[in-house]
């Protein structure tokens, strides 16, 4: 049995151009929508350290300057809450300058949006040969256990690549990469196939992945010298693809928890809904209130 390696880092890819969210994102980037009172990447942030991840690599892009200004603190807007005697505001700044406390912050910059796996590329050489997790911003998933944490206690004991995963209707799958899988034990697979955006006769299951990993150092050596598409873009799917074809093992687990999609503007919209309902501060008023809207 090859010896346990522990995640100690995560990249969080965030270079990408919103497009999906024309006009809005030509003014707030696409990670910093709201899910009720926080933006979608601090719910990213939060899996990551419940995780027990110490160390992020953010993947960005030249004109991404949100997530530096989000980061930082605001010793200005403290003294002024301070003065005004806003004790309740301040204790909501400090609470969220303390999720920041125990997390180192890196940067690499993607210069070009050229595919998912030509961002995690930019990140390698920080991660340094190390297994380590991705969590890409489109998806948040609510659950007990974190996403991310779910798939490194598998990771612990398969040493190997693991896909989150999630079941789907299958009148939906032919949008999102699907695979062919062989089942293991409760939620966990072996991969055997992953096919991006099946026709209705190509869909190989009712699985499809969810932008959240853990990788090997052997996944970067394949992306390094992966031909980019007809697109001109890397695409993680196709290079899982490869490596399988050339006998590598690669699991799939579905996660507990329900999935949050913020990729397009209905998926984000509904998303919101699900969390503002579920929201222990709101959800009450807002369901009395939707019930009043005709």
């Amino acid at each position: 049995m090859e010896e346990e390696v522990p995640i100690k880092k995560a990249i969080i890819p965030i270079a990408g151009m919103g497009t999906r969210f024309l006009p809005l994102s030509l003014a707030i980037s696409k990670e910093f929508f709201p899910l009720v009172d926080k933006p979608i990447i601090q719910y990213i942030i939060e899996e990551v350290k419940m995780s027990g991840i110490k160390e992020i690599i953010f993947v960005v892009s030249p004109k991404q300057k949100m997530i530096l200004n989000y980061l930082k603190k605001y010793p200005d807007l403290e003294a002024v809450l301070i003065k005004r005697k806003k004790e309740h505001i301040l204790k909501e700044l400090h609470d969220f300058e303390k999720l920041f406390e125990d997390i180192s912050f890196s940067f690499v910059m993607q210069k070009m949006p050229m595919g998912d796996g030509h961002a995690l590329l930019q990140a390698a050489k920080l991660v340094g040969g190390e297994p380590v997790a991705v969590s890409f911003g489109d998806d948040v998933v609510a659950s007990e256990e974190p996403a991310l944490l779910q798939l490194m206690n598998i990771f612990k004991t398969c040493q190997a690549p693991v896909i989150a995963l999630k079941s789907l209707p299958k009148e939906v799958i032919s949008a999102y990469g699907n695979v062919a899988v062989e089942k293991i034990a409760n939620h966990l697979y072996k991969i055997k196939k992953i096919i991006e955006k099946p026709a209705p006769d190509q869909i190989q299951s009712n699985l499809v992945i969810v932008g959240k990993y853990v990788l090997t150092p052997d996944v970067f050596d394949y992306v390094k010298i992966a031909a980019p598409g007809e697109k001109g873009e890397i695409i993680l799917g196709e290079v899982f693809e490869k490596m399988l074809n050339e006998g590598r093992t690669i699991y799939g687990y579905e996660l507990k928890g329900e999935w949050l999609e913020c990729g397009d503007k209905l998926k984000w919209l509904k998303s919101f809904f699900y969390m503002a309902l579920h929201d222990q501060r709101f959800g009450k008023q807002l369901r009395d209130y939707l019930k009043t809207i005709k």
